[in-house]
């Protein structure tokens, strides 16, 4: 037995106790995360300090963890998982809430892109057939740099689509 270690006999059950080298707590086995390198199978730190630590680091280092997400995400292993887990029923049962749950989240931009399928459809507004941005003839997605303007489209190709998105922030409705 560790010195950081404490047996202790409650209602004839006996429960290990460790004391956590970070927040200096004793504390059940069960509160730390097991670790091949200590002799008790134990973490030195318990998981409530490692969580602390570990949350700490990451809106320290946000950036740098939201480029690494960003990147992780289009690895291609994981979007062949993620689309053979869309095509899966409990996959799209998990879209289509995603979905629904963005809407209510972000009701200016569903109405602003409502407004433009709208409009097309009633022939108030024409989609051109190249890019304002590069003036590739290739398919083409609505942006709205100011919500507040539901009708002032850019039409722009993927690419420069996502380049504007890492250029510029849109404009968003005040509630």
């Amino acid at each position: 037995m560790s010195l950081t270690m404490l047996r202790i006999r409650y209602h004839s059950k006996e429960i290990v106790m460790i004391n956590c080298k970070y927040c200096k707590a004793d504390k059940p086995a069960t509160e730390f995360y097991p670790s091949t390198i200590r002799r008790d199978g134990k973490s030195g730190d318990c998981k409530e300090c490692i969580r602390d630590r570990v949350k700490a680091n990451r809106a320290k280092n946000a950036e740098y963890y939201r480029e690494f997400d960003r990147q992780r995400s289009n690895l291609p292993h994981r979007v062949t998982a993620r689309k053979k887990y869309q095509a899966t029923e409990q996959g799209k049962i998990a879209l289509a809430r995603a979905k629904e749950a963005y809407y209510y989240r972000y009701p200016s931009r569903s109405s602003a892109r409502y407004s433009v399928s709208k409009a097309l459809r009633d022939g108030k507004l024409f989609k051109p057939s190249n890019c304002e941005s590069c003036n590739n003839a290739t398919a083409l997605q609505g942006h709205h740099c100011d919500y507040n303007k539901p009708l002032d489209v850019m039409w722009l190709c993927e690419p420069c689509h996502k380049q504007w998105h890492r250029d510029n922030t849109p404009i968003y409705q005040s509630h």
